[in-house]
């Protein structure tokens, strides 16, 4: 299932991509000439000290676009986490004013696992930021 949804710039070419948690949101960074991501690190805060964190990653990163996993059942359906996905996402957009392009994630954390990620949170934000680049055609 393809969750790009609607054209990605060609200009839009440093991405930052989010695994979303309750309690942990993995963060790696990634750029259309190499087409593959770079874990950066887990964010283990809530509420504005999250976002504060996000800032300054963007801040350092300076990404033309943020990616959010998103999660589905395995028959694709809808559930309460796709929801705070989404969520998220929308908050990121209003505070940071850059585009924001969903991915179907499901499975990522378990990969990031079965491939012994240490930090299994940043591990699934780079299988949802290769994801995203293959849904782009890189």
């Amino acid at each position: 299932m393809s969750a790009v949804k609607r054209p990605v710039p060609a200009s839009a070419a440093s991405f930052l991509a989010f695994d979303f948690g309750t309690l942990r949101v993995g963060v790696a960074q990634g750029s259309r000439f190499l087409a593959q991501g770079q874990a950066l690190r887990t964010i283990a805060t809530q509420g504005d000290a999250r976002f504060a964190a996000i800032a300054g990653l963007i801040k350092e990163w300076q990404p033309d676009a943020l990616v959010v996993g998103v999660p589905f059942h395995p028959d694709g359906a809808e559930h309460d986490n796709t929801r705070r996905a989404r969520r998220f996402a929308n908050q990121l957009t209003g505070r940071f004013c850059l585009p924001v392009f969903e991915v179907d994630e499901r499975y990522t954390t378990t990969e990031a696992l079965a491939a012994g990620a240490q930090d299994a949170d940043a591990a699934s934000a780079v299988l949802i930021l290769d994801q995203f680049f293959r849904e782009l055609g890189l």
